[in-house]
């Protein structure tokens, strides 16, 4: 099912893929800032998504839809996702809504959640805490204000997430956080031959885990 979503006075498409029979609820999940709703990370994250309890909802965001690499910024990019939100809701009527997405995504919906946008939960992929190479420009101020249950999942060699720094970033945190560490996984999940672990593996550790948080939920 594909819909055109009204954001401002633009539009974007999203697509809504219903995942297993007992679905547990609906993932709004946004691409990250050189992604979009078609890359090969967003779909077969979707594959192994929907299986484990997830109807799912990718979409576009502006810049992407209009052909543009560069990314928009972060007031508009949530003008976006929140436009996607509103319209799952009077598509899908969910019983249970998450929002987040990978990297830029993710952030933009957790700063969604941060200023008090309604959903039941957040599912980050490769929160980006920091610019590669500069962990001092740390971006975890609004993280305190988040107040429904989180699951992140990041690389222990993600060049945008130092483990320590998440680590004491979370400490601030009241929220249920649950923090995820993909051993040997870089920003885009991608893991060494030497590691003796495919990329494929690590996306079934995530389809896993989200399993099992849902279940929790």
């Amino acid at each position: 099912m594909q819909w055109r979503v009204a954001v401002d006075d633009e539009e974007t498409t999203a697509i809504f893929e219903p995942g297993a029979r007992d679905a547990q609820a609906v993932f709004v999940c946004a691409h990250g800032a050189g992604g979009h709703r078609e890359d090969r990370g967003m779909v077969r994250l979707a594959a192994v998504l929907r299986p484990r309890g997830l109807d799912l909802v990718r979409f576009n965001f502006l810049y992407r839809e209009n052909g543009s690499g560069r990314p928009d910024p972060m007031p508009r990019l949530k003008r976006c996702l929140e436009a996607v939100v509103s319209r799952t809701r009077k598509e899908l009527g969910p019983r249970r809504l998450i929002i987040g997405g990978r990297s830029m995504g993710g952030r933009a919906a957790s700063m969604l959640a941060a200023d008090g946008m309604a959903c039941d939960a957040l599912l980050l992929l490769a929160y980006p805490l920091h610019p590669a190479g500069k962990p001092e420009q740390l971006r975890d101020a609004h993280l305190p204000q988040i107040k429904v249950p989180v699951l992140c999942f990041n690389g222990t060699r993600d060049p945008l997430c130092r483990r320590d720094l998440m680590e004491n970033a979370l400490a601030s945190v009241r929220a249920p956080w649950e923090m995820h560490w993909l051993e040997g996984a870089d920003h885009s999940f991608h893991v060494p031959k030497s590691s003796g672990r495919t990329d494929a593996d690590v996306l079934e550790e995530v389809g896993d885990a989200s399993q099992r948080w849902l279940a929790r939920r």
